[in-house]
């Protein structure tokens, strides 16, 4: 073998694991908070899981289950969605789309997109939509929740956007 190839080689096997792609456990919890809630001037898109892979088939059980119990009405808190899943993440964005309850003409209760890239520590950028229906099943309201933050391995992260609130915790598996 030749030294270069040589030096090569020991260069992929030595690289930083910043680069490689790791499984984490994401776990998202989504409340109201106490407050009138905002809603958007426009609907969810149709297309709003667009290109994101469902979470479904990766899910696990939840960890955040005493602050989501704190989350209740007698405190003024509605919890929306709790789900936790495990998926990869890395230096490329990785996109996943989640929803909640029943739904109605391609749109449900609450739905929306996380998107992580990783490298020292993890970027995310969270939408999601609160929606609200008519009797007649089709989609009248919603309201928007757009935030991008810089996530820590194993710390819960607090989101606060007005009527709206969420915690989520990435740990690596």
């Amino acid at each position: 073998m030749r030294p270069l190839h040589l030096i090569a080689l020991l260069l992929c096997l030595l690289a930083p694991s910043a680069f490689a792609e790791r499984l984490y456990q994401v776990e998202l919890l989504v409340f109201r908070q106490p407050g009138e809630a905002v809603i958007a001037p426009k609907i969810a898109p149709d297309d709003w899981a667009a290109t994101a892979l469902p979470i479904s088939g990766n899910e696990r059980a939840t960890a955040l289950n005493d602050e989501a119990a704190k989350l209740n009405p007698n405190n003024g808190y509605q919890v929306l969605l709790h789900k936790a899943w495990s998926q990869t993440m890395s230096n490329a964005p990785s996109r996943v789309a989640v929803s909640s309850g029943n739904g109605q003409f391609g749109h449900y209760p609450v739905e929306g997109t996380l998107n992580f890239v990783q490298d020292r520590f993890t970027d995310l950028d969270l939408e999601l939509w609160i929606n609200h229906f008519s009797a007649d099943g089709l989609l009248q309201t919603s309201e928007h929740m757009k935030v991008a933050q810089r996530l820590k391995d194993g710390s819960l992260t607090y989101l606060d956007h007005g009527s709206l609130g969420a915690l989520i915790r990435i740990s690596p598996l």
